[in-house]
C-alpha cells in the first residue's frame, strides 16, 4: 500500500473513531496512537498532520459543505465511513495545496478509501458528492 493511501486510512480510523465517540475525544491522541500502531512506516507524517488539522480547522464549514451538497442525507443519517471519507476529501479537495495532491488525485483516494471500508453504494455516493463539488469548483 502506497504511503500516502496507508495515511488517508490512517486518518479515516481515527476520524471515525472520533466520530463515534460524539466528538469528544482528542483526535490528536487518536492520531498519534493510531500512526504508531499501524504506521510505523509512514515517511510522510507532515502529510498526515497537514490533512488531520486541516479537516480539525475547517470542520464545520466542511460539514455544511456535504449537507449543502447532499440535502437529501443529513449529516447525521450518513454512515460514520462516508462521512469521514467525505471530510477528507473535500478537505484535500478544497484547501489542500493542488501541487501536492491534484483535484483528481483527492477524488480518486477518497472513492478508493469508501469502497475499501464503507457498503457497497458508498464509491458512487462519495463520487457523487466530491463531482458536484469539483464541477462547482471550476464554474
Amino acid at each position: 500500500m502506497a504511503t500516502r493511501h496507508l495515511a488517508r486510512s490512517i486518518i479515516l480510523q481515527s476520524l471515525y473513531e472520533w466520530d463515534f465517540y460524539g466528538l469528544k475525544s482528542d483526535l490528536i491522541k487518536i492520531m498519534e496512537r493510531n500512526l504508531g500502531e499501524f504506521g510505523p512506516g509512514i515517511d510522510e507524517l507532515d502529510f498526515v498532520w497537514k490533512i488531520t488539522e486541516g479537516i480539525i480547522k475547517n470542520f464545520k464549514n466542511l460539514n455544511k459543505i456535504i449537507e449543502k451538497t447532499a440535502p437529501e442525507w443529513p449529516l447525521s443519517q450518513i454512515s460514520i465511513v462516508d462521512r469521514n471519507v467525505l471530510r477528507i476529501g473535500l478537505y484535500e479537495l478544497m484547501f489542500a495545496d493542488r501541487n501536492e495532491v491534484p483535484a483528481k488525485v483527492a477524488i480518486n483516494e477518497a472513492i478508493e478509501l469508501a469502497k475499501n471500508y464503507g457498503g457497497p453504494n458508498s464509491g458512487k455516493f462519495i463520487n457523487g458528492v466530491l463531482g458536484t463539488v469539483y464541477s462547482e469548483m471550476n464554474k
